[in-house]
């Protein structure tokens, strides 16, 4: 796999939306199915968006200035989409509003993910050089590797705390 930034992140989304479809199509009553893919969705929302806050903002938001509303409009969506993953996080998929707030979180990521796909990666990649988007891909998969998984591991309270305030 390239390790472009770009590409990269497309690969979480894919990664996303393919659960995402397996939990819409799991059963109304497959409540440890639903759980299980809950689960998945929001470690990989976890991981994705503290590496988007930390590290892909920052950065192109330091290159790119034009795309400072881009940003801003991205790291709110992310704090939606972390406020939602900690609350399913801590609720029973037996709960009666387990399936409507992971649906919720379903509609906005994917919304999310539309934006940057179709306006905002265009514009990135149209700015940066094909070295930086793989330098950038490069410290994006080492710190994949350490990058919290919980939306109550600290380091993503802190990211998710500090994408709302900046």
């Amino acid at each position: 796999m390239s390790n472009d930034a770009i590409v990269l992140l497309k690969a979480d989304h894919k990664e996303l939306k393919a659960v995402f479809k397996q939990f819409q199509k799991a059963g109304e009553d497959d409540t440890q199915k639903k759980g299980e893919l809950v689960g998945r969705m929001i470690e990989l929302l976890t991981v994705h968006t503290y590496l988007e806050n930390e590290l892909v903002y920052p950065e192109v938001r330091g290159q790119l200035p034009d795309l400072e509303d881009d940003i801003l409009e991205s790291f709110e969506e992310h704090h939606v989409a972390d406020l939602l993953c900690h609350e399913l996080s801590t609720m029973s998929p037996d709960h009666e509003r387990f399936d409507a707030k992971t649906t919720v979180l379903i509609e906005n990521v994917l919304h999310h993910i539309e934006e940057e796909e179709q306006e905002w990666f265009p514009k990135v990649r149209e700015n940066m050089g094909r070295k930086q988007l793989s330098e950038l891909g490069e410290r994006l998969l080492q710190m994949r590797q350490t990058a919290p998984r919980s939306p109550a591991d600290p380091r993503a309270v802190k990211s998710a705390a500090d994408a709302d305030g900046r």
